[in-house]
């Protein structure tokens, strides 16, 4: 089958970097699916479920706001996190979860309320991905 070279950078780390059949990007309007020799574009993604496939492996992972530069061998994921699955503490995104909805509720400031935002992407994101893990068992 088919590859083009996947690179996963999130703030702290590279996530992911290998050749990959195909990618699932959460974009702001929507899923994206991305295969080897797909057009050129820079593509806005959002906090979500991202999934990607590697010797015929489905692979699932959180991310967070970011952007992929998608060139036709190549595509480039920077995003401000990265986590498989497996690695999320689904107990620890739930208070994260709980804690940004009541920042949210108390409005107080306006970077207050973008920062809450933010968080509550996050861990809606974690929740999304380990939930789909907990189906899959």
């Amino acid at each position: 089958m088919s590859t083009f070279k996947l690179e996963i950078v999130a703030t702290d780390k590279i996530f992911f970097s290998g050749d990959a059949e195909f990618v699932t990007l959460p974009a702001l309007d929507g899923e994206m699916g991305i295969m080897p020799e797909h057009d050129t574009m820079v593509v806005a993604v959002k906090a979500g479920e991202l999934r990607y496939t590697v010797n015929g492996t489905v692979n699932d992972c959180a991310v967070g706001d970011g952007f992929a530069e998608i060139l036709g061998d190549r595509v480039t994921v920077i995003c401000d996190f990265a986590e498989h699955d497996f690695d999320i503490d689904v107990m620890r995104a739930e208070s994260a979860k709980e804690r940004a909805e009541e920042r949210i509720k108390a409005k107080r400031s306006q970077i207050e309320y973008v920062h809450s935002q933010a968080a509550l992407a996050r861990a809606m994101a974690r929740l999304k991905v380990t939930s789909k893990m907990k189906q899959n068992r």
